[in-house]
């Protein structure tokens, strides 16, 4: 049985989808009641898997906690944290508890987490895992053991930046990915009409739909912290200026505006948006609004 958010990318409908982060602890509540306001907004849910290598309750335990609240979430699965045994038993078990939109990444190193000493894993990569998913779809594991049961409905989606300076590893990438099985994409943060428009002139032969990543821009040092920190981002140094002028109380607005205003441009050159509020998810109805989304 199809998702809402599979049916309405393959309908080509625009959807909109954020993010739910689990929890650094056990008040899986809390983040639960930080997200549930926002239904009459998203289509579903991003379950980040230890976003940015910091530990946190496992993507699979919040993906089950949103389906008990009749939410959709999109199950995120790294490959930094498992070997090629444990990213299929995990598909598998999300698959049996009633999760079918799985979101394949690589995933951040453990240098840049709380837990830096770590041992990384990346026995696959973003791609290996949507092989693996079209494998287990077609009732095979990676060693070629036949499955008791194929998950056959899972939805399967991955990311691409845009933003990537070169971006031609990109374009290789996306390319690959939709080779290996994606069936939809979300990208990381755009800031940049320009960097998009270069990136869907390769992306829009592949013919699979692709969400606009909307990161809201919080303040001038967030911008130039991931210019230098985050892969695949880039902040133009106007936007940075603008946010730099701006008093705190009126970052809010200021953060609004910006993303509205990509979001209108670039709106005909995607079939959706996915927005990263990043703490922010009280703005996401008033973002909406003036991206003429409502």
């Amino acid at each position: 049985m199809a998702t809402r958010l599979q049916e309405k990318l393959e309908a080509k409908e625009f959807v909109i989808t954020g993010e739910a982060g689990p929890p650094k602890g056990v008040n899986v509540k809390k983040a639960l009641e930080e997200v549930e306001p926002l239904k009459d907004y998203l289509i579903a849910y991003n379950v980040t898997d230890n976003q940015a290598s910091v530990m946190r309750v496992t993507s699979l335990v919040m993906s089950y906690k949103l389906i008990e609240k009749g939410l959709e979430p999109i199950f995120q699965i790294t490959c930094r944290d498992r070997n090629r045994l444990a990213i299929q038993s995990e598909i598998l078990s999300a698959y049996v508890m009633g999760i079918r939109n799985v979101l394949c990444l690589t995933g951040d190193h453990v240098v840049l987490g709380d837990h830096p000493e770590a041992m990384p894993v990346f026995d696959l990569d973003s791609v290996s895992v949507l092989q693996a998913v079209q494998a287990l779809k077609n009732g095979k594991d990676l060693a070629g053991e036949d499955l008791d049961g194929a998950p056959t409905d899972i939805f399967q989606g991955a990311v691409v930046a845009p933003g990537a300076d070169p971006l031609e590893p990109q374009l290789i990438k996306f390319d690959k990915k939709v080779e290996a099985g994606a069936r939809f994409f979300q990208t990381q943060g755009v800031f940049s009409v320009g960097e998009w428009e270069r990136f869907y002139k390769h992306a829009e032969r592949a013919k699979v739909p692709v969400m606009l990543g909307i990161i809201l821009l919080k303040s001038a040092a967030m911008g130039r912290f991931m210019n230098e920190n985050v892969a695949g981002v880039n902040v133009p140094k106007s936007l940075i200026k603008r946010m730099a002028g701006v008093k705190k109380k009126d970052r809010p607005k200021v953060s609004i505006e910006i993303a509205a205003e990509l979001i209108r441009k670039i709106r005909p050159m995607c079939q959706g948006v996915h927005i990263m509020a990043l703490g922010w998810d009280k703005y996401i109805p008033d973002l909406l609004k003036e991206a003429e989304l409502l």
